[in-house]
Parts: C-alpha cells; sequence; structure tokens
C-alpha cells in the first residue's frame, strides 16, 4: 500500500486509534494517571509513529497477560503514540493467537536446537496447565524473537514509508515552483 502523502497518512492513523477518552475509560490504564494525557505522547509524527508500530507489533507477540499495560508503559517511557502502540497489540486476538504462538512455539524450538513436540491442542484450562510446563521456555524464546523482528520490521516500514512520503510531497513542490 502506497500513501501519496504523510497527511493521508496521518489521516488513516486518526481514523484508526482511539481517542484520549477512550483509552481513560480502560480501568486497567489507570495506573499511568495524567501520564497517558501527555500531549506528546498523542501526536503523530514519523518518529512517534514508527515508535509506536515496534512497541506494539513487539508486545502483541508477548504470550502473557497484560500486554497493554506493558504497551502503554513502554510507549510512555521512548515517548511514542501511546494510542497506536496499544491499539496494534490487538494483532493477537482469540482468532489469530493459536497460529502466532504456534508458529512462535516452533521458532523457539528450532532457536534452541529442541524438536517441537507433537502435542495435541485442546481448548481448556487443565490442558493449558498441563502442556505450558512443556512448552513455556520455546514460547517465550520464539515470541520474543518474533516481537523483536516485527518490531524493527515495524520500525523500519513506518519511518521508510513516511520519509518517502515527505520526499514525494517536497519533489512535486519543488516541480511546482519551477
Amino acid at each position: 500500500m502506497t500513501l501519496a502523502t504523510s497527511g493521508m497518512l496521518k489521516k488513516r492513523l486518526r481514523n484508526w486509534v482511539p481517542t484520549p477518552g477512550k483509552v481513560r475509560q480502560i480501568r486497567s490504564l489507570r495506573i499511568f494517571g495524567s501520564w497517558v494525557e501527555d500531549s506528546n505522547l498523542w501526536q503523530l509524527s514519523r518518529h512517534t509513529t514508527a515508535k509506536a508500530f515496534g512497541i506494539g507489533l513487539y508486545c502483541a507477540m508477548l504470550p502473557v497477560p497484560g500486554q497493554m499495560i506493558i504497551s502503554v508503559a513502554l510507549a510512555i517511557v521512548f515517548t511514542a503514540n501511546v494510542p497506536l502502540s496499544f491499539s496494534l497489540i490487538f494483532i493477537t486476538n482469540p482468532l489469530t493467537m493459536p497460529a502466532i504462538y504456534y508458529a512462535a512455539y516452533r521458532l523457539g524450538a528450532w532457536v534452541l536446537g529442541k524438536e517441537p513436540l507433537d502435542i495435541e491442542f485442546e481448548a481448556s484450562w487443565t490442558w493449558f496447565v498441563q502442556s505450558l510446563d512443556i512448552i513455556w521456555w520455546p514460547l517465550l524464546v520464539g515470541s520474543q524473537l518474533m516481537g523483536v523482528i516485527l518490531g524493527i520490521l515495524g520500525y523500519w516500514m513506518i519511518d521508510t514509508m513516511w520519509r518517502n512520503a515527505v520526499r514525494r510531497q517536497w519533489h512535486a513542490r519543488h516541480k511546482r515552483r519551477q
């Protein structure tokens, strides 16, 4: 997808991210108090948006509860766009989690040099508790690796798209002046 201008990118992102009021209503994010309302954390610039994509994609791969809190905390620390970081964690949702975490487990087993276990999935708490003891280390390693790779790629992709859009705008403006 190619966006003609950085203004179009900003407009699309503004339509996609939640408002400060919506984020304030989320009970688990109240621990951040007024930090979440800092205007620097809500601006859409090349830097804040690229950092938000990196943080959001990294946190989306974490196989832990509390991805929202981790995402917002990292966005505050690194001065990234909070709502965008927050929104991107929903890449992992009940529909995508099994595939993403299975891929993370396989990647982690490969990196650790372990043979992936042939585990039969069962949607129950008992299965989860029993299986977690066996798969947690490859899952953790794989999800961290996927998160870092996707975070770096997300940062780079947004930064590159934004730079190219600004460059095209500048060239078009320069051409009009001649």
